[in-house]
């Protein structure tokens, strides 16, 4: 065979060995993760820097971390949010920003978050666009999904051109590391029927094209906190069974502790809900919630 021949093969080979080389992005599974600063953009503790793995104490975590936003990639961002949102009793989920610089980098991603209503926390890694230093992030990966539950890594995907494709695989890894069952499609999460629903309980109607929106005509309001929306959303799911109800219940109680500023937003979420009756949630979650708003009323 004459040599060239052989060269070419040779090269082939060479660049099919490349195609298949796996992408490393951050700390793999059976690794420690370590604690971590980020900004908070938004809530009431924006502009301060926060620590994700010690707020969250080993539960069940989402991690995803973002050199860049792109359009490709918002499909894929909006159903981990999502999914994050709808299980926030037993998941929670963080949305970290890579940015080389803290002034425009906070302007660029609060204008990016608002824009795609992102439920879950959405930080500013304190790091620049590194990342966290011992992480060892990918600057190629567009994207880098870590879930880690009792501070060790489960999954972790690496995405150098992140898209909807990807979202089957991480909700259903997501889905494992929560304990979640029954996880819907990421077509259903897409579609967002849990924030359908909640974005119905808040908009305000209008008495003509260019008028003013009318003042609410529902009593309470829904929760701004994201974590406490989350909890709120999983609360009124009509699939829960009586012991999911408990559960979701017991953390919302700890996640508002005694912030006066989440009571009152508990006390306007439950107002809300109840008032459309059956239309949400099951029986038994309606009459948990009743007693549950009334002892936040009572409450000093």
């Amino acid at each position: 065979m004459p040599r060239s021949v052989l060269l070419a093969f040779a090269l082939l080979g060479a660049t099919a060995l490349a195609a298949v080389d796996p992408v490393f992005s951050g700390p793999q599974a059976g690794e420690k993760i370590t604690p971590f600063k980020v900004i908070a953009l938004h809530g009431p503790g924006a502009g301060s820097d926060r620590d994700p793995i010690a707020l969250h104490q080993g539960a069940p975590t989402a991690i995803v971390f973002l050199h860049g936003i792109e359009r490709s990639l918002v499909p894929l961002l909006r159903t981990i949010d999502s999914y994050g949102a709808s299980n926030a009793s037993r998941l929670r989920t963080e949305i970290v920003f890579l940015q080389p610089d803290r002034i425009s980098g906070e302007q660029r991603v609060k204008a990016a978050s608002g824009s795609l209503r992102l439920q879950a926390p959405v930080g500013l890694s304190s790091d620049g666009a590194e990342g966290p230093g011992n992480y060892g992030l990918n600057k190629d990966c567009l994207m880098t999904v870590i879930g880690a539950r009792d501070n060790r890594v489960v999954t972790n995907f690496a995405l150098v051109q992140p898209g909807i494709a990807d979202a089957p695989r991480i909700i259903a890894a997501l889905a494992q590391l929560c304990g979640d069952t029954n996880p819907p499609s990421a077509q259903a999460l897409l579609a967002g029927p849990q924030g359908g629903r909640m974005d119905r309980m808040s908009r305000t109607p209008a008495s003509g094209t260019n008028a003013a929106p009318a003042r609410d005509p529902f009593p309470g309001a829904v929760p701004t906190d994201p974590i406490l929306q989350g909890l709120l959303r999983s609360f009124i799911r009509p699939t829960n069974d009586d012991a999911t109800v408990d559960s979701v219940l017991v953390e919302v109680k700890k996640h508002i502790g005694t912030d006066p500023a989440l009571r009152q937003q508990a006390i306007d979420g439950w107002t809300r809900v109840l008032h459309f009756g059956d239309r949400y949630g099951t029986a038994y979650s309606r009459k948990l919630g009743t007693e549950f708003l009334q002892s936040l009323q009572k409450s000093p």
